[in-house]
């Protein structure tokens, strides 16, 4: 019921006093204790561990949806199925809204659309990243079309915020149907194992059309999600290690597309030399490592935020810092598939790409590449359209660019892994690079096919070619000469070179041509 009409300025305050208590509180505790059976915060609860102790400043606690079809007028609670509002996370400012699955099942009608739109109005206009918390049953059935709007609008602000603050999307229980969109929109997408599920049709709705079977967990848990569609950027077990690690996602990113990262020195000393770095590749050109090894002893204190962990496991894309300097790493994985591009792979690297490029966060390449897959799954998938997204995006980019080969760069592929000739600013190669067209034994088995037949001992001739081949071409001073790598430099050498040109090109500007945008093979 509505409150009587106050009749003195006292007791007009602790009439607003009691609404800002039943707001906060209006939650039974009995739907509290639910939640939290199911290994769930609350909506608030959320919110508190994400932001600094204290910093959140909760908006439109007030209002309440419109609706009396369905007897939905006998039940109004205040705030509707939203927390919004806004706060810092170590000091920096972001605006945040959080479902609240407790009230109306989460489900989004017009007021709370209204909620969600405002908040992310004001990120825009204060140039702040915006965190969404969804925990959603879909759209309020209650207000038909009118709740199929109000996803628009939120659609509406996805689309003008992307590229010009950064988009987080917490995903804390579930989100189905209309609703995926708005975080598929969003530049990453955190999952939690178990709990959290997004799929376009639930269960059901697949057996009944197409008579598939197929359990929640399989269609669109977080592993799901984060191994096999690509959707998740990240899984964690649990909401409280989700909520730590968007804070700490948080600490490599400018807070809008105006501004650099911060920088935060650790103290690592930017002239150090890792002797182990010298014995990280191995002699077999055909032996694997973990190019994540690399990453550990380059970069500060050995931390690496990986992005897409799970997915396309052939080349590994995440955050670090050189120098104090926030960095997006992008390097093939000799430890999965030998390295190779494929479909995943360049999808998964160019949208990273492209973000950094976005927020004015430099690139370092690790390139250890022997081609793109072969065969007619990958042709028939459309591998060269999907490939062309990866060249299209470092060559697009304007902010620094710098690779280091380790060891293979062959064909197409070392073009497209931020190559100089895709506008890299700068490149070095190690002393077991192979910069090629393609591997010495093809090669040869290709140039010298008639030459090797004709030999008494094809063997031998095959031997004596392939070294010839090493020699002349397999080897990074080829491509040094050109001046396609500009400088071949010790393994150890790797940090202080990097962090060196980094802090080089903290000038670096690019004239771009002026176009409403470009058409990127999609």
């Amino acid at each position: 019921m509505d409150a009587e009409v106050p009749e003195t300025y006292d007791e007009k305050l602790a009439q607003l006093e009691e609404l800002r208590y039943e707001a906060l509180h209006s939650a039974s505790e009995q739907a509290i204790e639910k939640q939290h059976e199911k290994g769930k915060l609350t909506a608030h609860e959320r919110v508190d561990k994400l932001l600094d102790e204290g910093s959140f400043q909760e908006l439109d606690r007030f209002v309440r949806h419109r609706t009396h079809d369905f007897d939905m007028d006998k039940h109004k609670p205040w705030g509707d199925a939203v927390v919004t509002g806004h706060g810092t996370i170590d000091g920096r400012p972001v605006c945040v809204f959080s479902q609240d699955f407790m009230v109306f099942g989460g489900s989004l009608g017009e007021v709370m659309s209204e909620k969600m739109c405002k908040v992310m109005d004001l990120a825009a206009k204060i140039g702040c990243p915006v965190i969404g918390i969804n925990d959603s049953g879909g759209a309020r059935i209650q207000e038909g079309v009118v709740s199929l709007g109000a996803y628009g609008d939120v659609f509406v602000r996805n689309v003008q915020c992307s590229g010009v603050i950064p988009q987080i999307s917490l995903i804390m229980g579930p989100c189905a149907g209309g609703a995926v969109y708005s975080p598929a929109m969003t530049d990453f997408i955190f999952m939690v194992k178990e709990t959290s599920h997004m799929f376009i049709t639930g269960p059901d709705v697949i057996e009944t059309v197409t008579g598939e079977q197929v359990e929640f967990e399989e269609l669109g848990g977080a592993m799901s999600h984060s191994t096999t569609s690509g959707v998740a950027h990240f899984a964690s077990e649990d909401e409280d290690a989700c909520l730590e690690d968007v804070r700490y996602l948080m600490s490599f990113l400018p807070q809008n597309n105006l501004e650099t990262p911060p920088r935060l020195d650790s103290g690592d000393d930017p002239d150090r030399m890792d002797e182990e770095l010298d014995r990280i590749v191995p002699d077999s050109p055909n032996k694997p490592y973990d190019m994540r090894d690399v990453f550990s002893h380059v970069v500060d204190d050995g931390e690496f935020f990986e992005v897409h962990e799970h997915y396309a496991t052939n080349i590994t894309v995440g955050f670090a810092r050189l120098g104090a300097y926030a960095v997006g790493i992008v390097g093939n994985q000799p430890a999965q598939l030998a390295g190779v591009l494929d479909i995943d792979a360049s999808v998964k690297g160019a949208r990273f790409v492209r973000f950094c490029d976005a927020f004015n966060i430099p690139i370092v390449t690790f390139a250890d590449v022997p081609g793109f897959l072969p065969g007619g799954e990958q042709e028939w998938g459309g591998v060269i359209r999907h490939g062309a997204k990866l060249i299209y995006a470092f060559t697009e980019a304007t902010v620094p660019k710098l690779t280091v080969v380790t060891r293979k760069a062959y064909g197409g592929a070392y073009d497209v892994m931020n190559s100089k000739h895709m506008l890299a600013d700068f490149n070095f190669a190690w002393p077991t690079a192979e910069v090629a067209v393609m591997g010495p034994e093809g090669a040869v088995n290709i140039i010298h096919r008639r030459d090797i037949a004709n030999s008494p001992t094809p063997e031998e001739r095959r031997e004596k070619l392939i070294d010839d081949y090493k020699l002349r071409f397999a080897n990074p001073y080829s491509a040094a000469e050109r001046g396609y790598i500009d400088d071949v430099i010790e393994p150890h050498q790797t940090r202080p070179r990097l962090i060196s040109a980094l802090a080089t090109l903290q000038t670096k500007r690019v004239p771009v041509p002026k176009r409403k945008h470009g058409n990127i093979p999609l």
